[in-house]
């Protein structure tokens, strides 16, 4: 690897979700590449070099209560990454609302108060997130409710219109939380808040929503920047370098990791319409 020093990670103390596979394991195996103490939160045991691991279902709070607290004997923590996702497809749209956006929160909001002043949480959102605006004002609804338990009963008293699939909500959630808790967390800390958007990477997560999409759907997706879908380590890489202190004017970013693929909807160089077969 190069020297990146400059990253400023040698040394550091991260905490890394989902750093058992996809996205979240390439994180951690270049944190760990760049010096980092690299404590892991996952449902399953990691295979990459770690100082420790936590078993953690983000759907269960008392869990991730008890996880954050154990996770503050290592303060300060200097970086979070809050990588752990999944689609609807493995347990049902209100569980992934629960893991993706929900449980996430509450895990970073928990693990707090063991953050040092300065320090830097970069997490993955999606461009499935792209229509955010359209649903600011429920999405304004839903942020404004701070303990789990009752964002999730405010979910299950609507979900067709409050979870919808489970994922392009909890994505939208994912943005709104960042743009907004960036600003408070900044201010009180200087403890900055951003996010990516990738596109279709290839990962198991893809592999496992790839079942339930339309047959060519992901073929026919657009890839100007590489010609391919792109790998797990090429979209950590750019949540790396997004929290890292060289960055220190960045915060409540939504960063589109996603080979110009939002970018060119927005302008006409890219039909959408291959989305829906068409019409």
């Amino acid at each position: 690897m190069l020297n990146l020093d400059g990253l400023g990670y040698g040394g550091k103390t991260v905490v890394v979700t989902g750093g058992a596979s996809g996205m979240g394991e390439q994180v951690a195996r270049i944190l760990s590449e760049l010096g980092a103490r690299v404590h892991i939160v996952d449902i399953r045991a990691p295979t990459v070099a770690h100082e420790s691991f936590h078993q953690c279902d983000l759907a269960d709070f008392a869990a991730v209560r008890a996880v954050a607290e154990a996770l503050g004997a290592q303060a300060p923590i200097d970086f979070v990454f809050p990588c752990a996702g999944l689609p609807p497809s493995v347990k049902g749209p209100l569980y992934c609302m629960k893991v993706n956006y929900i449980g996430t929160r509450y895990f970073v909001e928990c693990l707090e108060p063991a953050l040092g002043d300065g320090a830097g949480i970069a997490l993955i959102s999606s461009d499935a997130a792209l229509g955010w605006q359209k649903n600011l004002v429920q999405s304004l609804e839903m942020l404004a409710i701070a303990d789990p338990d009752a964002a999730t009963a405010w979910c299950e008293a609507d979900p067709a219109n409050r979870v919808r699939d489970g994922y392009t909500s909890s994505k939208e959630m994912l943005v709104v939380w960042v743009q907004n808790a960036a600003v408070r967390l900044g201010n009180e800390r200087r403890i900055r808040l951003n996010a990516i958007g990738p596109c279709p990477t290839r990962t198991a997560f893809m592999d496992e929503q790839g079942q339930h999409l339309p047959e060519g759907f992901l073929d026919a997706w657009p890839y100007p920047s590489l010609g391919r879908m792109a790998t797990a380590e090429e979209q950590a890489w750019p949540l790396v370098l997004l929290n890292s202190r060289l960055n220190a004017p960045v915060t409540g970013a939504f960063l589109l990791t996603d080979q110009g693929f939002a970018s060119g909807v927005y302008t006409g160089a890219i039909d959408p319409s291959f989305m829906t077969g068409g019409r």
